[in-house]
């Protein structure tokens, strides 16, 4: 069986599932007090549960520099030590954060602050490179997306990114950006069997993309958990694009959907979770979901979809045909 695809046009292998790391990040608070982290997290449990992915076979690791403001990254960073070589590492920019508040500060699309922050980015990471570095703006328009491509090719010349990406729900921003500029190697975007992002997954095939899928697993609710989250959670006080949660629980009419594909996701004995990620990978060998881990139990559970790989093929046609004309497209998900 398949566990690796690769990342695109830079040919760089990476594990077909990826570890995505906003939750070790802990906490990070934007204006009027919203959350726009995970809540409190431990560290050292955060350190074992990226050893324990690459143990299950893990090899690529997404974090971004405004995660905890700076925090994941250094901790990614910790966890890595000694181990780097065994490691594909993606980060993003364009969000500035305060270290010291753990505040969002506001945003910067320009040139300059890309250099600025992969430096500090590299400082925090423990490393001489990045491999893929993406944009973390996702609704810049394409015209000041365009305006970096020359800068990050500079980066990939300079050994100091390998390849570089746009983290965006939007297909025909992400086909200028990847057409403009050879070492674009992947997108990133919302995509989980909730949401299905045709247009963005047409894109990257067309492109030699690679397609991150990130809410892979609806931000928990496809994972079952019916727990209410705290305060200083994101999903606690859901900003407008965080559809699948209410005051802290799983939005009803979404929840009543995961009720009504659970027998489907779940028949060849996978858990909820395992389910949802295997039909990402069914749905295209450009898939890569990076759902968020923060414990060992999650790591473990999470991947061992790697194993199980994509749901099969009546498993799938079946969720298909639940589905059919339900889903939302990204951006109405996103409104």
């Amino acid at each position: 069986m398949t566990t690796t695809r690769t990342l695109g046009r830079s040919g760089i292998e990476v594990s077909a599932i990826g570890m995505g790391c906003w939750a070790i990040g802990g906490p990070l608070w934007g204006d009027g007090g919203q959350p726009f982290g995970w809540g409190e997290v431990d560290d050292d449990e955060s350190i074992r549960t990226v050893q324990r992915a690459l143990d299950l076979g893990v090899t690529l690791f997404d974090t971004a520099s405004n995660y905890g403001a700076g925090h994941s990254e250094r901790i990614l960073g910790r966890a890595l030590a000694g181990r780097r070589d065994r490691a594909v590492i993606a980060t993003k920019f364009g969000n500035r954060s305060d270290e010291a508040t753990r505040r969002w500060t506001g945003t910067d699309a320009g040139p300059g602050y890309a250099v600025q922050s992969l430096e500090e980015s590299l400082r925090r990471l423990g490393t001489d490179h990045v491999d893929l570095y993406q944009l973390h703006l996702n609704d810049l328009p394409a015209s000041a997306a365009l305006d970096l491509v020359d800068t990050l090719e500079d980066l990939v010349t300079q050994g100091k990114i390998r390849a570089y990406g746009w983290s965006t729900d939007n297909p025909a921003s992400a086909q200028a950006f990847a057409a403009a500029g050879p070492h674009c190697a992947a997108i990133q975007h919302d995509q989980s069997v909730l949401l299905d992002n045709a247009r963005m997954l047409a894109v990257c095939e067309a492109l030699d993309l690679a397609a991150l899928n990130r809410g892979p697993l609806a931000m928990g609710l496809l994972t079952g958990s019916t727990r209410a989250v705290g305060v200083d959670d994101v999903r606690g006080r859901a900003p407008e694009w965080l559809v699948w949660f209410t005051d802290g629980r799983p939005t009803p009419r979404w929840a009543a959907r995961v009720a009504q594909i659970r027998a489907a996701l779940t028949a060849d004995g996978r858990t909820l979770a395992q389910g949802a990620l295997g039909w990402l990978l069914a749905r295209s060998p450009r898939t890569v979901p990076i759902p968020g881990c923060r414990t060992v139990a999650q790591a473990e559970e999470n991947f061992a979809t790697l194993a199980l790989g994509p749901l099969p093929e009546d498993a799938f046609a079946e969720v298909e045909r639940l589905l059919a004309d339900l889903r939302p497209t990204a951006a109405v998900a996103q409104a």
